[in-house]
């Protein structure tokens, strides 16, 4: 394999050429004639299955989300809820992390191959779980370790988005990215819906476990660790490299230097940071402030809301434009937020759920806008940066970098998810190990302060009259 991609001469007709590998050396999503007869079929192919490995990851991500309250409730670990806190917080952090090395992993090894390992890893967090909750005697330390394994699932976002990108034209990228990253944040809805139901801790329509001897957590771990198998086998035959992807790394780092790469991973903080973040912590936010509510009942609701609304985030910048969409989103996550505040402090059930639910939906919905906007930013600034140059070179090298940006403000954004849960365990020491409502409201006013610099970033660099950027991509 050689860093310079091999491109080989345009076919009229006929299958995509291939090498050894399922590797893909022609591609040219932008010529629509290449796009009908044969880059439609198999970019579809290759994001179902990228789609269903992301589900599989992000559930592992947050199979903690869950666990973690049920280690208290039905296995009896006395851990303090700011000990539970920080057990669903490692994975974020660790996935934020991984995200960066993910990032880079797709144009070395090519899309299907790094599916592929990345699905494997996941095998490591599952079993681990599997084999640890049925021991009384593990400690809090080697809970925290096994969860941190759980960043697995977390970085394969990055690698999943930087490939699906090259697969799909510019004027398409919107709704292909919205759509698999929303199968891969349906996973958190997945986990918090399937794992109670699976190990026999309650779910849906209030069905609950008998006793602690009728809750098998170690269940869960082997049903994800199996379907963890089953997305690398369709990763291995199902899924394509493409030459295209290949990069240098040098050619994919420089993009630190630029501030947009560093604006879009702020925003993107506000957006899938608040997303998972939120996601994490709800079904502990229902079970401190509203004990009398059976968490597993609503817990899957935020997830699955904010889910369904990324590919409708990217689709609408499709047609209006990422950074409009994103502006007036964060206005509307910042009035859900005051509501939020306002549910917390005044203890109404109705009104929190609703107020939460519709930040989650601003939640999927910046994230589809968001992404829409950094392919189109990157490109314009790489004509910008070669006005009399070639004009494909400049479009190939936007893409390039476009690619890189969106795997490395992925890693922010998922860091961002760990500081909100953080946020709300930090706060719980403070006060002796309890989450009171008074650290909750403080937790979501600070939130609140973030989103609003969020929106006078987009409008600064984005949508102001007069921006270097301003119209990029309408």
């Amino acid at each position: 394999m050689t860093d310079t991609p091999t491109i080989a001469p345009v076919r009229e007709a006929g299958p995509t050429p291939r090498r050894d590998g399922r590797w893909i050396d022609h591609w040219e999503p932008e010529d629509e004639g290449f796009w009908e007869r044969t880059g439609r079929a198999v970019a579809r192919r290759n994001l179902v299955f990228s789609i269903f490995a992301e589900n599989v990851a992000f559930s592992v991500w947050t199979l903690w989300s869950i666990s973690a309250a049920l280690l208290v409730a039905h296995y009896g670990f006395g851990f303090s809820a700011a000990q539970l806190f920080f057990l669903v917080a490692v994975p974020n952090v660790v996935g934020a992390v991984l995200r960066i090395p993910y990032t880079f992993a797709v144009p070395k090894f090519g899309g299907r191959n790094w599916t592929l390992v990345s699905g494997l890893l996941l095998l490591v967090p599952t079993v681990l779980l599997a084999m640890a909750v049925n021991n009384p005697g593990t400690p809090y330390w080697a809970f925290l370790l096994i969860a941190a394994t759980a960043g697995f699932g977390g970085g394969n976002f990055a690698s999943s988005m930087t490939n699906i990108s090259f697969f799909y034209p510019d004027r398409k990228k919107g709704l292909a990215l919205g759509l698999n990253a929303a199968g891969g944040n349906v996973g958190v809805g997945m986990i918090q819906l399937g794992l109670p139901l699976i190990v026999g801790a309650g779910g849906l329509f209030g069905m609950v476990g008998a006793s602690a001897a009728g809750v098998d957590l170690a269940r869960a771990g082997w049903v994800w660790a199996v379907l963890a198998l089953a997305a690398a086998g369709c990763a291995w035959f199902f899924m394509d490299n493409l030459s295209v992807s290949l990069a240098k790394f040098s050619e994919q780092i420089r993009v630190v230097r630029y501030r947009h790469t560093w604006v879009m991973s702020w925003l993107y903080i506000g957006t899938f940071g608040s997303f998972i973040g939120y996601s994490s912590a709800f079904p502990l936010l229902i079970q401190l402030r509203f004990p009398e509510v059976t968490a597993s009942n609503y817990a899957f609701l935020g997830a699955l809301v904010g889910s369904v609304a990324r590919p409708f985030g990217g689709w609408l910048s499709d047609r209006l434009g990422g950074s409009r969409v994103t502006l007036w989103n964060f206005v509307a996550m910042a009035a859900g937020t005051v509501v939020v505040i306002v549910a917390v402090n005044v203890e109404t059930w109705p009104l929190f759920l609703g107020a939460f639910l519709f930040v989650f939906v601003t939640t999927g919905i910046g994230n589809g806008s968001t992404f829409r906007m950094i392919p189109m930013i990157f490109q314009k600034q790489a004509l910008r940066a070669a006005p009399h140059g070639d004009r494909e070179a400049a479009l190939a090298r936007g893409r390039t970098e476009a690619a890189a940006v969106i795997g490395l403000s992925s890693a922010v954004g998922a860091f961002g998810g760990f500081v909100v849960v953080a946020t709300f365990g930090v706060l719980g020491l403070l006060n002796d190990g309890r989450v009171p409502p008074g650290a909750i409201a403080t937790a979501f006013v600070i939130f609140l302060v973030f989103y609003v610099s969020c929106a006078a970033l987009t409008w600064w660099n984005y949508t102001r009259r007069g921006s270097a950027m301003a119209g990029a991509d309408v």
